[in-house]
């Protein structure tokens, strides 16, 4: 997993490969707050 979060801004970036090791689960903690990200700004 790779990812980058600013430190003024409610941004953030990741780029993963659930195919690849250790495992699919190891992002589910980056879409809660993607979600509320979206729900904030009336995504």
């Amino acid at each position: 997993v790779e990812g980058l979060a600013h430190a003024g801004l409610p941004v953030f970036s990741l780029q993963y490969h659930p195919e690849a090791s250790p495992g699919p689960h190891d992002s589910l903690g980056y879409f809660d707050p993607f979600i509320d990200l979206m729900r904030a700004g009336g995504g």
